[in-house]
């Protein structure tokens, strides 16, 4: 197998790197490109701590070779908040109580941001898995987001 040089579109900006063919998209992330946001749970997508967004979609990361990703788009939870200020998403979580240890938060972050513009809570939720906050605070979060899942607005 050989390495190859890829191409990647991450959070708006063109990032340039080596990957071996057997190298995943969350791996590819945190480690050539040093973006550590994005955790590795259970490695086979059902906890939903690695989703990313891939041309605007959600995905697992962990399950998406980074040769696959050469040409695309990424968008990863570093580029949900824009100047070093949380987003709404964010202070959503943090008002309700929808987190505790923190490490699902990321890839729930990148889905309740994508679904703010018009996603439900099913689809927020769906993949994902956090085993510590019950679940209450999250959907307390996504009804309290402007104009997301279950808010009314």
């Amino acid at each position: 197998m050989n390495i190859r040089t890829i191409t990647i579109r991450v959070n708006g900006l063109p990032r340039t790197e080596d990957a071996w063919p057997h190298t995943t998209l969350a791996e590819h992330l945190r480690t050539a490109l040093r973006l550590t946001g994005t955790h590795v749970g259970c490695g086979t997508g059902d906890c939903g701590a690695c989703v990313v967004l891939l041309d605007g979609d959600p995905v697992c990361s962990c399950l998406v070779l980074a040769v696959q990703a050469d040409g695309r788009e990424v968008g990863t939870v570093e580029g949900v908040a824009d100047s070093g200020d949380l987003a709404g998403v964010q202070r959503a979580l943090v008002e309700e109580h929808g987190l505790q240890c923190g490490f699902c938060t990321p890839g729930l972050v990148v889905r309740m941001a994508h679904a703010a513009g018009g996603g439900s809570e099913a689809d927020v939720l769906a993949g994902h898995l956090c085993r510590c906050t019950g679940y209450d605070g999250i959907r307390a979060a996504l009804r309290g987001i402007s104009g997301g899942p279950g808010s009314g607005r």
